[in-house]
């Protein structure tokens, strides 16, 4: 690589411009940017600001100050953002060459979204790992910054990918520097990156700079009048310099009214382009309206409308374009001025000129922007070019595409199709608002049932994306009622979709009751031949026990769980890993629920559908609880959260670890997390985070010895159903309830738990059971059935429950003064529990041991190596053979993140070879 600036793209050239004044703060973090870029990490920023404040003149110091980098630039244009993926493009096109060195599924990804092939869409978080792995590649060869202007006028799509690549980048040698307007565009994008909002120049600022722009004199008063009136905005104190009359500077002749800042900045521009010939003005329009690298859709466009190179002479000589080989804005906010001035007529003129001249795909597009009025032949084939844009997974261009096609039908009942349409699109993409906004638009024109029930649907998917099922059940059944059609699948979709948000809901949702909703289920289910990874007979036995009871639902439970597990591919959807997880509870399955769930994490890290795969990631994580493997679980929560950062969706806090910190005993931590959960059942209606919180904070009261305190939150669980996660919560009532002097309490979680623990059959059932009828026991059988407890637990990963009946059996032992017998368990309980760090039932544990006389030798686990938790969760991917390549598609992340981490763990470590991970992790971490 050549030393100096590279241009690699360049939407708008480094031009000269006046020097830098001010700024201090923000040229600092552009120099800390550029540091850890050069030291070969990444960093990323945004500045925020209004038109002219400076933002794009900071992104020419930073292109200034990175000589020695590799600089590549993107400007986001108006009229391009229903384009899905198209500023990416732009961005990409110069590594295009590199799409074959990726990973086959990213680069399918990739060809697929940019429409370079015909590949089947794919998951837009896989596109963006794709993006991250391209530019990062590249930027192995030469540091990278990435300049993206007018943030605002990107397509969702483009933006979506570089916000997603921002927050991915880590040791990738790229720093990315965005700058936009606020109060356009969608600012939840980018909303969770670090941040920088300019302001006006400071009064010492502002005249300086007003004063460098000056030829002859300026008067003292007529700066101070100028600086305050612009709000010290740069733009405006520079064309305020140039255009203002030298009387006028010079305090003998008043000065214009308003003063142009801001709006009045752009309207500045209005004017000065207003006094051009009229075919430069069209030049200029045309100009607006295609990007700047596409330089031959110009001139073709301009061809038909008679127009030649000689048109943009007198824009170049008002400085309204910069000189050289390539029409340019001299500023960004020209172009936008340019655009909004325009008439209605003349928008029209260009856009026929544009739809003569562009590819297929384009030309729809601007035969609607022509029309002066419904033309449904131009709707039809928008209609179609949303085809185009679904096919390669733009479903934000699609939606847009679709909701100019209802504008431009006359039919009401058509135009309200093609708004729902448009809705589903904006549903797939994300944009829950904007689903909302065009169900409004639909509703009053719906022209029959099948109209109605898949604007419900719509309204109940957008109400379940926030958690918020409360209405949804009744919502559904509604809806079903609407169908006049006797087909039972779509009878079928919609009472499945209510089940599962009754069971989400629980005893919060209004209008119906889980039990109404889970019969009409069971009653409409039918059978049928479905492929073996079919959600539809869990969620068939999941509505059977609800509305029948356990004894006709565990046997289906069981029958579509063990379905489940042979089948060969399975995929997350609609939150299908909650059902899972409740299953596989209800029958005291762990087995079939890790089984599954490891499949739906899979299967999300193929697809790159990052926000199933964070859900499933969560289930897991408990069932690596229920095993003592609590390093595990957090690796999985870590990872969540990740991916939940990455992909803006709903941000949860810590209130899904309340089940790790109660068995590891954090107290504050578990009470923030349960108020967080029982808030939000109250105000979303999603009565499972309440039985979540029950569950955590009954075992953390038992850890601790606070019987009664357990005992009360476990009753309200209990007395929740028919409504499913009671269960596993039995045996800690059963052991509650007679500590804390309430038989008739432990006799009723003892009678569930006689009639269903058969019935499931399973270890983990019968082990609790067990266990249970130990507790109850009144003479010696209570050994024996310790032991059984003891012996069914050691056949399935629950390793917390084997040490917990441990636990009693050793505490019965004591109590019998077999002191030998009891240390054997309550030894093993001990060690067990320490080992993973569950302080509480530790403490519990020591205690009895004390009290036999031994002593408990601590186990401290080794830390002294320090591993973070992504360190950790990178170094046991490795230790499980996957090369950082694969590492790193895993966790969506760079192969130089990968190899950062990996170097990290070797000197933390103190090893030379991935061979002696696990056994240097083994040290460390006992318990795991």
């Amino acid at each position: 690589m050549t030393k100096g600036l590279l241009m690699v793209w360049s939407d708008v050239p480094a031009v000269p411009g006046p020097p830098m004044v001010g700024r201090l703060a923000e040229r600092e973090a552009i120099g800390r940017l550029l540091a850890s870029v050069r030291d070969g990490f990444s960093a990323v920023l945004v500045l925020n600001g209004d038109a002219g404040v400076g933002k794009s003149r900071l992104l020419r110091y930073a292109a200034e100050s990175a000589r020695d980098l590799t600089v590549v630039r993107l400007v986001g244009v108006e009229a391009e953002t229903r384009l899905s993926y198209g500023a990416l493009h732009r961005l990409l096109r110069p590594y295009l060459g590199r799409l074959p060195t990726l990973p086959q599924r990213q680069c399918d990804a990739l060809n697929a979204a940019l429409g370079l092939t015909d590949a089947p869409p794919s998951d837009r978080h896989l596109v963006g790992l794709a993006a991250l792995t391209l530019l990062s590649d590249a930027a192995t060869a030469a540091p990278m910054l990435c300049l993206v202007d007018d943030v605002q006028w990107l397509d969702r799509e483009s933006a979506e990918t570089l916000a997603f690549v921002g927050r991915r980048l880590y040791a990738d040698c790229l720093g990315l520097l965005f700058a936009g307007r606020e109060g356009t565009g969608d600012p939840d994008v980018f909303g969770d990156l670090p941040a920088l909002r300019l302001e006006g120049l400071a009064g010492h600022e502002a005249r300086a700079l007003l004063s460098a722009g000056v030829t002859g004199h300026l008067n003292r008063t007529v700066a101070e009048r100028l600086v305050a009136g612009t709000g010290g905005n740069p733009l405006a104190l520079l064309e305020l310099a140039v255009n203002l009359g030298s009387e006028q500077l010079a305090g003998v002749t008043p000065l214009p009214e308003p003063l142009p800042v801001n709006r009045q900045l752009e309207e500045h521009f209005r004017r000065a382009a207003a006094l051009l010939p009229a075919d430069t003005q069209t030049l200029l329009l045309l100009m607006a309206m295609t990007p700047t690298d596409d330089q031959a859709a110009l001139w073709r466009a301009a061809g038909a409308l008679g127009l030649s190179i000689r048109s943009a002479a007198p824009a170049v000589a008002a400085g309204i374009l910069n000189r050289g080989t390539t029409a340019e804005f001299r500023h960004p906010l020209i172009r936008s001025a340019v655009h909004s001035a325009a008439s209605a007529e003349e928008l029209r003129r260009v856009q026929t000129a544009l739809a003569a001249t562009s590819a297929p795909e384009r030309r729809a597009w601007h035969l609607a922007e022509a029309a002066d009025g419904p033309d449904d032949g131009v709707a039809a084939e928008l209609e179609a070019a949303s085809e185009l844009a679904q096919a390669r997974g733009g479903y934000s261009e699609q939606a847009l595409v679709l909701t100019r096609a209802a504008e431009l039908t006359a039919h009401p009942g058509k135009r309200a199709e093609r708004y729902l349409d448009a809705a589903a699109a904006h549903l797939t993409s994300g944009n829950l608002a904007a689903v909302q906004a065009l169900l409004e638009l639909a509703t009053p024109h719906l022209s029959g049932p099948a109209a109605r029930v898949q604007a419900t649907r719509l309204r109940a998917s957008v109400e379940m994306l926030r958690a918020r099922p409360r209405e949804v059940p009744a919502m559904l059944l509604d809806a079903v009622a609407d169908l006049t059609t006797t087909d039972p699948t779509a009878r079928w979709d919609l009472l499945r979709e209510a089940t599962q948000a009754a069971i989400i809901g629980g005893r919060m949702i209004t209008g119906t009751t889980p039990h109404e909703v889970a019969k009409a289920a069971a009653d409409a289910w039918q059978d049928a031949a479905l492929p073996a990874g079919s959600p539809d007979p869990l969620m068939a036995a999941l509505a059977r026990s609800i509305a029948h009871g356990y004894a006709a639902g565990a046997p289906a439970l069981a029958a579509a769980l063990a379905r489940l597990r042979t089948a060969d591919e399975l995929h997350e959807q609609d939150a299908f890993s909650v059902m899972v997880s409740i299953a596989g509870d209800e029958v005291w399955d762990i087995e079939a629920k890790r089984e599954i769930l490891e499949k739906l994490v899979a299967a999300g890290r193929a697809r790159g559908a990052l926000y199933g795969l964070s859900l499933a990631l969560l289930a897991l994580a408990k069932v690596e609880i229920w095993n003592g493997r609590f390093a595990a679980a957090e690796s999985c929560f870590v990872e969540s959260d990740d991916y939940m950062n990455a992909t803006g969706y709903f941000r949860s806090g810590d209130f899904h670890k309340a089940l790790l910190y109660a068995w590891t005993g954090r107290e504050a931590e578990l009470r923030a997390a349960v108020a967080t959960m029982r808030a939000m059942s109250d105000s979303h209606g999603t009565g499972v985070t309440y039985r979540w919180a029950g569950q955590a904070l009954s075992i953390f009261e038992i850890g601790r010895g606070r019987y009664r305190e357990a005992l009360d939150v476990q009753l309200a669980v209990f007395a929740d159903h028919p409504v499913t996660l009671g269960d596993i919560n039995l045996a800690g009532m059963v052991e509650a309830g007679l500590r804390a002097g309430a038989p008739a309490a432990a006799a009723l979680a003892m009678e569930r738990m006689e009639e269903r623990a058969p019935l499931a059959a399973t270890p983990w059932a019968l082990g609790l059971l067990a266990r249970c009828r130990a507790l109850m026991a009144a003479g010696d059988d209570a050994e024996r059935l310790y032991q059984e407890s003891i012996a069914q637990l050691e056949k399935v990963p629950v390793a917390v429950d084997l040490a917990w009946s441990r636990l009693l059996f050793g505490e019965w032992l004591r109590r019998r003064k077999r002191r030998a017998d009891a240390r054997v368990q309550l030894r093993s309980a001990f060690e067990s529990f320490e080992s993973w760090g569950a302080v509480p039932f530790a403490e519990r544990a020591k205690a009895e041991l004390l009290a036999t006389g031994e002593t408990a030798r601590k186990r401290t686990a080794d830390t002294r190596f320090g591993l973070t938790p992504q360190e950790r969760h990178v170094a046991l991917l490795a230790a499980s053979g996957l090369t950082n390549a694969e590492i790193a598609g895993q966790l969506f992340v760079t192969t130089s993140t990968v190899e950062f981490h990996m170097s990290r763990v070797f000197r933390k470590l103190g090893i030379t070879s991935r061979r002696h991970i696990e056994r240097r992790l083994g040290e460390t971490d006992p318990g795991d």
